[in-house]
């Protein structure tokens, strides 16, 4: 395993996170925050595994890596003639999975790494699962799928939301994850894994993950036209290519990736509609101009109240526009950590102080429901167009859910 060293910045990062849940008085085995399994897999005993919520929608989930390379950015990290290089996830709903295997929730190589990077390699065996099965055919519809592109936080990797990201996937999204090179987790096909460097000259500002995300968007429109974007030109899952609406595009992120997607959406018109998971906003490059198109923001620890950058933000939004709170959540409310950490907590003793030290008061199980809900509200309403209430005003479903003015 070649290990290809990535950068980090300073921010919220799943490091200061893992700081907190070691200062609530316990050592996190970052293979139970690195994510579970459905099931386990046979002879496996099902306490080795956690488990991520099954997602709600009518459709199983089929999912496919990209390696994409974009020949507009020379790399100068990498050396002369290399270009800027991604690793990207399609999720999308499937049909046929049963004879498809599983993808885990991080790929192994990745997983390694970020174990070791903290210390606790001997807890690999528990590599988890999630919902969606590799290379499954795309569900049969006769309608193109609309697609939102995900951007994850920083020191992160692109599966930290997979509750989210299969939830849209099951109700007929084609969902694209990135992992943003420098500063992320990821396998590439060749063996390489890549891991975050902490390097001040490596393009990881929030304008540089924008920068991704537009990319991405090109190669949708790749597969919309029946073109394959990946680098290796490796089979994709039966009828994928010409599956995906360009326009019907959105986007969304947490934390860094929050603030990457509100980048990416005033700069590019292709994306119809943004959402950022508690984005603190730092824009770089300065924010500039105004953004007449929709987006929604789902606040915690990154409120407007008190954060100003979050405020200048909301006040440049001319379009339709959102901010809602769970009360009770921290910055990790809206991810996977909301499923993991109970059980990491269950299994070492936690008590509930030291649970809520690192994810908040909020209602783990009432968090989950939020962050698969609200999201497919909005794109529903605003890449489908279909109307629902939801998002109108407090809803007596989700009397933690305070609506901004």
């Amino acid at each position: 395993m070649t290990t290809t060293p990535f950068i980090t910045r300073k921010n919220m990062t799943r490091r200061s996170m893992l700081g907190a849940a070691l200062a609530a008085g316990a050592a996190v085995p970052l293979a139970a925050v690195a994510g579970p399994a459905r099931a386990a897999e046979p002879g496996t005993p099902a306490r080795t595994r956690l488990t991520l919520p099954v997602p709600t929608g009518p459709h199983p989930v089929g999912t496919v890596c990209l390696r994409l390379v974009d020949r507009s950015r020379p790399d100068d990290m990498a050396g002369p003639g290399h270009f800027r290089e991604l690793m990207a996830t399609v999720w999308y709903p499937a049909r046929g999975v049963e004879r498809y295997p599983v993808a885990p929730w991080m790929p192994a190589g990745a997983l390694e790494a970020f174990l070791a990077d903290a210390g606790f390699s001997d807890l690999v065996p528990l590599a988890p699962l999630t919902s969606g099965h590799v290379g499954a055919p795309v569900r049969r519809s006769g309608r193109r799928m609309p697609v939102v592109v995900f951007s994850h936080g920083a020191h992160s990797h692109q599966g930290d939301h997979t509750i989210v990201v299969q939830e849209l996937a099951s109700h007929g999204y084609a969902v694209v994850t990135v992992a943003h090179q420098y500063d992320t987790y990821t396998d590439f096909p060749d063996g390489r894994v890549a891991v975050p460097l902490r390097d001040r000259n490596a393009p990881t500002l929030p304008g540089d993950f924008a920068a991704d995300l537009r990319f991405v968007l090109d190669c949708v429109e790749q597969l919309a036209a029946g073109c394959n974007p990946d680098a290796d030109r490796r089979q994709l899952p039966a009828g994928l290519l010409g599956s995906v609406d360009p326009r019907r595009m959105g986007a969304m992120g947490w934390s860094k990736g929050g603030t990457a997607t509100a980048c990416a959406t005033l700069a590019d018109e292709r994306i119809r509609a943004g959402l950022s998971l508690d984005g603190p906003m730092q824009m770089n490059p300065p924010l500039t101009g105004d953004l007449d198109r929709p987006f929604m923001m789902m606040s915690a620890e990154f409120a407007r109240a008190t954060n100003p950058q979050a405020a200048a933000f909301w006040s440049h939004l001319r379009g339709w526009r959102l901010d809602i709170q769970a009360q009770g959540a921290a910055h990790v409310s809206y991810g996977d950590n909301e499923a993991l950490f109970p059980q990491v907590a269950k299994l070492l003793g936690w008590s509930d102080e030291q649970l809520q030290s690192v994810i908040g008061t909020l209602d783990p199980d009432r968090a989950v429901r939020i962050q698969q809900t609200y999201p497919l509200a909005f794109f529903d309403e605003h890449l489908r167009h279909r109307r629902g209430h939801l998002l109108d005003g407090p809803s007596p479903a989700f009397p933690e859910v305070t609506f901004l003015p």
